[in-house]
């Protein structure tokens, strides 16, 4: 298993820096305070890893907390097995 998740690092790496070499054309972001002006490969990248990170949070909030406060309650519960 552990030779499959280094493969699939480097396939991952390999296909970052592939999509950031491929796109070099300047984009603006604008966030209305500020704009940054990265190429499109790290735009990209970037919001690609954002979305990740946002969705992991929010299969945390919505799914792992609250199994996590059952799972509390059900282990402070005594259950009568008679």
């Amino acid at each position: 298993m552990r030779p499959f998740r280094i493969l699939f690092a480097l396939a991952c790496l390999a296909a970052g820096v592939a999509v950031g070499a491929l796109n070099p054309q300047v984009v603006a972001v604008d966030f209305g305070i500020a704009t940054l002006r990265p190429t499109l490969g790290v735009a990209l990248l970037a919001t690609l890893l954002l979305g990740a990170i946002l969705g992991g949070m929010a299969i945390v909030a919505s799914v792992v907390l609250p199994l996590q406060q059952r799972l509390r309650r059900a282990r402070a519960t005594p259950t009568d097995a008679s």
